[in-house]
């Protein structure tokens, strides 16, 4: 009966331990597990210098004193991994939620209010992404990370954005014709074969192909001249 009561607290003690490590956040847990490995390694220093095993006790000494300084036994780290978000920076203005993934760079972004309230800025296309602009023109900090996730994820938007912004601002009237444009995109003169379409499409893509480091949305801007002309 005695072994019964005793199994049982140390199956309530093992689940109270559970709970509470569920409830606590890695970096924390890890933290914690510094702090225990450190100090154990540090008493263990003090126990073989007082037994005269000297050897022992420099080498554990040095184990505590890069565990407990910083926070390192080898190539393990006791400061947690991002899979609790340490390695993600997160910023907030009045109309945009951002994060930062410093291991891979990506950029990501959020509307929080205004005429695209809740839309992710992934899923705006030029004209939505124009608007959007305007809308946040007064606000600086805003502006500011826009114009940061901009850089991100459409490499090139400052240069196009500028070299169409004088026709729009002339009216409709002075609008580009399509095709015009998709000819000035590639470099070509009107009334060009498709053979030609297709050559000024590929090399303008060495130089500005996303995949050797190029602009991203200019690349798309030649896709799209060369495809409505081959459909013309």
């Amino acid at each position: 009966m005695t072994y019964f009561f005793i199994g049982g607290a140390l199956l309530l003690a093992a689940l109270v331990v559970y709970q509470y490590l569920r409830n606590v956040g890695r970096r924390q847990l890890m933290r914690g597990l510094r702090w225990v490995v450190g100090g154990g390694a540090a008493l263990l220093a003090v126990f073989m210098l007082l037994a005269r095993r000297i050897d022992i006790a420099i080498f554990v000494g040095a184990v505590a004193f890069s565990v407990l300084s910083a926070g390192r036994l080898g190539s393990f780290s006791f400061e947690g991994t991002a899979e609790d978000g340490g390695n993600v920076s997160k910023v907030t203005s009045y109309r945009f939620a951002m994060e930062l993934d410093h291991d891979t760079g990506a950029v990501t972004g959020r509307v929080l209010n205004g005429q695209f309230a809740g839309a992710d800025l992934l899923d705006l296309g030029e004209m939505e992404t124009r608007t959007l602009l305007a809308e946040v023109e007064g606000d600086p900090d805003s502006l500011s990370l826009l114009e940061s996730w901009l850089d991100a994820n459409r490499s090139g938007w400052r240069e196009y954005f500028a070299g169409t912004a004088s026709a729009e601002a002339s009216g409709p009237e002075a609008a580009i014709d399509p095709l015009a444009e998709a000819y000035e995109v590639l470099g070509l003169e009107p009334g060009a074969s498709d053979e030609a379409i297709r050559a000024a499409h590929r090399e303008l893509m060495k130089a500005l192909h996303p995949d050797h480091g190029g602009s991203s949305y200019l690349a798309s801007k030649i896709n799209e001249a060369r495809d409505r002309l081959l459909r013309h």
